[in-house]
């Protein structure tokens, strides 16, 4: 970073001169650039160091590029892997792009007017590679921008993956040709990178990317009597993807088997298999389940996108009663704090949160899961292995030889790992763990039923957590209305709270995929065992019962965090009504 450069920060962003010499130290002793290293510690960000080089370089900072309206004419003569590396993206001529995203105001006059073509870079120092481009590409005439990082690199994803065939071209043109060609080949490093011109594994590699693109959970191959489907799930609903010939089926299935390391030969069993892709900037983390089934192997893709960061306990749905009491539960000395719901519900996003929040140098934390889904810094985590006898219950009771101060059992299953873990609780440490069960009060009754006698249940157990997952309405397009009592009572509750209040509901937009829902929340009930609880866990163990003297010491129902979510138009009373009546 030159001294100009350092100025203009330190004017824009107050960059402080301390700041700057300590990076600059650094920098000397490590290597690598100072500019990288001043973002890394979030001393500036990369939009103040780009409207600063803009400044320097008097060349137009664009945050936003327009992705409608990119060309991917370029694709063919110029190596993704190049303009990854030096992050810059052509954009086609101004004449096509104008009257998009681009407004004159954000570029200037000249630009807006002249018919050269525009090339979004990142770095502008780095001229080497900028020539190299406009050769390869012949310009006579360009105009440069600078944009982010995020921005450049999902112009170079998209033109690339429109420049290829789609999936449904790659099967009419495989119906075309007759052929199946199966290879054998590790895995690249990035799909997209993939030249391969074997059909089948064109077409695994787009439909992996399209999944990944519409943030769909998993991917589902289903073979039935006289026909092959491909489904994706996005915010917990099944869609269709494809739908190719049924002869298509061994050598779709073969290369996944492949690609996830499994045994082809054997179709009569179950298999499990995992494996590592990367789709642009996203390192995506694959696996994959097998079962036999009458018309043919059944596949399921479970995606889990590494890249993505780890959601703080502000983030995931909490009210702010919720937040308060259960910040207040993860600091108790010891005790068992169990998160239940069903199958894909968050609880191990919930858990996750609240030992990212809790994790501090002081404390020992050790984990024991299956499969462990994210790696957090400073906290040791154990992968279960049943084939080394590596189990909860085995791998518990190593854990606690290991001074820990805080365990997380990634699902009490037995009666084994249910008493480890209670006797762990009574003797001084923090446990937590996940049950499946519909509610907080079930989960009292769950681990009677596992083996657990009531007096250890209401001396161990700190308080019981239930959650569900419901989907968030798209902010582009949900309109408000007024809804009718008949509407109110299915939801089953009283109209005058929201008689004048106006709701939101679902429309659909290109934003959404044409849903009328992006992303999820989650809606939770918490159960705090008190004296009077745990007095009556000593006399019965009925859900029911619990309930209804829970409900009198202030239990806030799954049910009645739904509707203060829809009064606060974050989803709808379909969609509550929906995940609750599960």
């Amino acid at each position: 970073m030159n001294r100009q450069l350092f100025e203009i920060l330190k004017q824009t962003a107050g960059l402080a001169d301390e700041n700057f010499k300590e990076a600059q130290k650094s920098v000397n002793e490590k290597g690598g650039k100072i500019s990288d290293l001043l973002i890394k510690r979030k001393i500036i960000t990369e939009k103040q160091l780009l409207e600063a080089l803009s400044l320097q370089y008097h060349i137009p900072f664009v945050p936003v590029l327009p992705l409608n309206t990119i060309t991917n004419e370029f694709t063919q003569r110029v190596p993704i892997q190049f303009l990854k590396k030096y992050i810059m993206a052509p954009l086609g001529n101004h004449s096509t792009v104008a009257g998009t995203d681009f407004q004159p105001s954000k570029i200037d006059q000249e630009l807006a007017t002249a018919p050269a073509h525009v090339i979004a870079l990142n770095d502008p120092a780095n001229l080497q590679p900028l020539d190299d481009l406009i050769r390869i590409l012949k310009l006579s005439e360009f105009r440069i921008v600078l944009s982010t990082k995020d921005a450049i690199l999902s112009v170079i994803n998209l033109s690339y993956d429109q420049g290829g065939d789609s999936a449904e071209q790659l099967v009419q043109d495989m119906e075309e040709n007759g052929q199946t060609i199966i290879s054998v080949i590790e895995d690249t490093a990035d799909l997209l990178d993939d030249t391969s011109d074997a059909p089948i594994i064109k077409l695994v590699n787009h439909i992996i990317s399209q999944s990944v693109k519409a943030r769909a959970s998993d991917i589902h191959f289903e073979p039935y009597q006289d026909q092959f489907k491909v489904r994706y799930r996005v915010d917990g609903i099944l869609y269709d993807l494809l739908t190719p010939p049924k002869w298509i089926q061994p050598a779709l299935i073969s290369r996944i088997k492949v690609m996830a390391k499994m045994n082809i030969a054997e179709k009569r069993l179950p298999q499990d298999g995992r494996l590592e892709v990367k789709i642009g900037d996203q390192d995506i983390d694959v696996r994959v389940s097998t079962i036999p089934t009458s018309f043919g192997e059944r596949l399921v893709l479970r995606l889990l996108n590494k890249s993505g960061s780890l959601l703080e306990l502000t983030e995931i749905g909490l009210s702010p009663e919720n937040l308060a009491l259960l910040q207040e539960l993860v600091h108790s000395p010891n005790g068992i704090i169990l998160v239940t719901g069903p199958t894909g519900s968050g609880k191990t996003t919930t858990l996750y949160g609240i030992l990212t929040s809790i994790n501090t140098p002081e404390i020992n934390i050790i984990t024991i899961e299956d499969p462990i889904e994210y790696k957090i810094k400073g906290i040791s985590q154990i992968q279960v292995n049943p084939k080394i006898n590596l189990t909860f219950a085995s791998g518990l009771r190593s854990i606690v030889r290991q001074d820990p101060d805080v365990v997380l059992i990634g699902e009490i299953r037995d009666h084994e790992t249910a008493e480890i873990a209670v006797q762990s609780a009574l003797t001084g440490h923090l446990v937590f763990s996940t049950l499946h069960t519909n509610d907080s009060t079930s989960a009292i009754t769950r681990l009677v039923d596992i083996g657990v006698e009531p007096f250890l249940i209401s001396s161990a157990v700190v308080a019981v957590i239930a959650q569900r997952l419901i989907r968030v309405l798209c902010n582009e397009c949900k309109e408000a209305y007024l809804p009718d009592d008949i509407t109110l009572k299915s939801m089953g509750t009283d109209p005058d709270p929201i008689e004048k209040k106006p709701i939101y509901r679902a429309k659909g937009c290109p934003h959404c995929l044409q849903t009328g829902y992006r992303g999820r929340i989650a809606i939770f009930e918490i159960l705090v065992l008190n004296d009077a609880l745990k007095s009556m866990v000593l006399k019965t163990f009925d859900s029911n019962l619990i309930k209804a003297e829970a409900l009198k010491h202030g239990l806030v129902t799954l049910r009645l965090d739904g509707i203060r979510k829809v009064l606060n138009g974050i989803t709808t009373i379909e969609e509550v009504i929906r995940v609750i009546q599960k």
